[in-house]
């Protein structure tokens, strides 16, 4: 089956669960939070499709809440892909990754958020 190469819709935000404890597994305790942070940003690229991701200080903050030895086991994010204001960016498009306060994870998925 091949994929269609339609193009993404531009401006959109969508809510996401990342599981931070399967991809930090196995890691040394030193390593740990600086690896989340990497892995929230290659999931970001992965799922808006642009190469620049912009952290939100509130989930980096998230992140490295518990030390570097234990970041959170899963973390919800909100996603949005923004136009770049910049002339001379490289991209047209950059994503921000914000966090998403839950009180459980039980039962959620990924949402598309209506911007107003």
């Amino acid at each position: 089956m091949v994929k269609s190469s339609a193009p993404k819709p531009d401006l959109v935000t969508r809510d996401y669960t990342i599981q931070l404890s399967k991809r930090i597994h196995k890691q040394q305790f030193k390593r740990r939070a600086p690896r989340a942070v990497k892995e929230i940003r290659k999931f970001a690229q992965k799922a808006m499709g642009t190469s620049d991701v912009r952290i939100d200080a509130s989930l980096n903050k998230k992140v490295w809440s518990t030390g570097i030895k234990n970041p959170p086991t899963r973390i919800r994010v909100r996603l949005s892909r923004k136009r770049n204001e910049d002339e001379d960016a490289d991209e047209k498009l950059y994503t921000l990754a914000q966090l998403v306060e839950v009180s459980s994870f039980k039962g959620l998925q990924t949402e598309n958020v209506l911007e107003s």
